[in-house]
């Protein structure tokens, strides 16, 4: 395998690549021969993965998950796990000299995430595909394959890390050295044991310093453009996939303000999420935003932005890696958590709870525009790079204006 990649090597300085080679043997904390399993999506992050565990001398078998095949998502830049990715990540397993197998996935993703996806939008939600996605194909399934082909591990290109710390003898998930490109939140739903299985030897790279390696080792996707938006949504709309599947979504209903004036007509709840401002087309004067979807009614209810302003959610669908037994046992305790309701802002302080009998989260202050379906992930104030679990926003308590 290193013969394969020695010529482009060389213009790299060795203490370089010798520093990548061992974070990733460091990362996978395996004997050098070890049989690993690669994911490979045909994207940078993955292909170098794949790389440096086999410099690093490991047994390596790259699988490739082919989710979708549809439209324009198929060819559009910045997709991943079909069509032009699929023999980016071939190529990629041929010039690093390593068996390389994909996977028809297709009815299970369209399964459990786009008919997913589709229908949390029906529900009046919006939804996070892609914690979805790596909560189901990638791993549960996925690693079921990796464990039939004999590996120990499988390791991915996902920027987070996977530690001891603090003397335990089970590892933590923590955040990304580089926070730019940290991607905890997306995957808090990764149970303690699906994370005995994993490997994330780029966690404790940043970006650049992959695409340098990538470059040196001539891998030809080195300067590949990341992957945009949702995979399966074609150039951003998301409402073509919910229209294709689920044109019941598109059934106008009323908008309405919070004091229960009719406001207008909308052209489906699936076109709203909270927080939305542009694109309502109704005007009052101040400007309004969506603070509530009503789907059973179709309603689609506005207000200004300070209804907006939130101060407990409920939480479902619950993943705890934390010292206690379960997400609900630490609310139990009212363990105190620093919580997270979207990927683009920092997490901020708050206390769990129990009520009758379901996990609640109350901040320590307000939080504006926490929308149900989406993630809410806790970390640990006392070690803010500890993820601790969390779970999908079920409700949300509006703070009293």
């Amino acid at each position: 395998m290193d013969a394969t990649l020695a010529p482009a090597a060389a213009a790299l300085a060795p203490s370089s690549l010798e520093k990548a080679v061992e974070q990733a043997r460091l990362a996978v904390g395996l004997p050098v021969g070890t049989r690993i399993v690669a994911a490979m999506s045909g994207g940078v992050d993955s292909t170098v993965t794949a790389a440096l565990l086999a410099k690093a001398g490991y047994d390596v078998v790259g699988v490739t998950l082919q989710l979708y095949d549809h439209g324009a998502a198929v060819s559009r830049k910045g997709a991943c796990c079909a069509g032009q990715d699929i023999l980016d990540a071939r190529m990629a397993a041929e010039r690093i000299g390593i068996p390389h197998y994909v996977l028809d996935y297709e009815s299970r993703f369209k399964e459990q995430v786009i008919e997913d996806f589709a229908d949390a939008y029906l529900r009046g939600e919006t939804p996070i595909p892609c914690v979805r996605c790596n909560q189901t194909v990638k791993f549960r399934d996925l690693l079921d394959v990796a464990r039939d082909l004999g590996a120990e591990a499988m390791a991915t290109g996902h920027y987070v890390q996977r530690a001891f710390a603090g003397g335990g003898n089970r590892p933590q998930l923590r955040r990304a050295a580089d926070p730019a490109k940290d991607q905890s939140y997306f995957l808090f739903a990764t149970t303690a044991e699906q994370l005995d299985f994993l490997r994330f030897p780029l966690g404790g790279m940043d970006k650049p310093t992959v695409r340098q390696v990538a470059a040196e080792l001539g891998l030809a996707i080195a300067d590949k453009p990341d992957s945009q938006d949702i995979c399966f949504v074609p150039e951003g709309k998301y409402t073509t996939v919910i229209d294709r599947i689920r044109p019941q979504g598109a059934l106008p209903g009323d908008m309405v303000h919070l004091d229960g004036r009719v406001l207008g007509r909308h052209e489906g709840v699936t076109r709203y999420t909270i927080g939305q401002r542009r694109g309502l087309n109704v005007a009052v004067g101040d400007p309004l935003f969506v603070v509530r979807i009503d789907a059973d009614k179709r309603q689609v209810i506005v207000g200004p932005r300070e209804a907006l302003l939130t101060r407990a959610l409920s939480l479902k669908e619950g993943n705890w890696l934390g010292a206690e037994d379960s997400l609900e046992a630490a609310a139990a305790a009212g363990a105190p958590v620093l919580a997270r309701v979207r990927s683009t802002r920092e997490p901020v302080p708050g206390r769990l709870a129990l009520a009758d009998g379901e996990p609640r989260l109350v901040f320590d202050g307000l939080e504006e525009g926490v929308a149900p379906g989406q993630a809410c992930v806790l970390y640990d104030p006392a070690d803010p790079e500890r993820v601790l679990g969390g779970g999908f926003i079920a409700a949300t308590e509006r703070a009293a204006l």
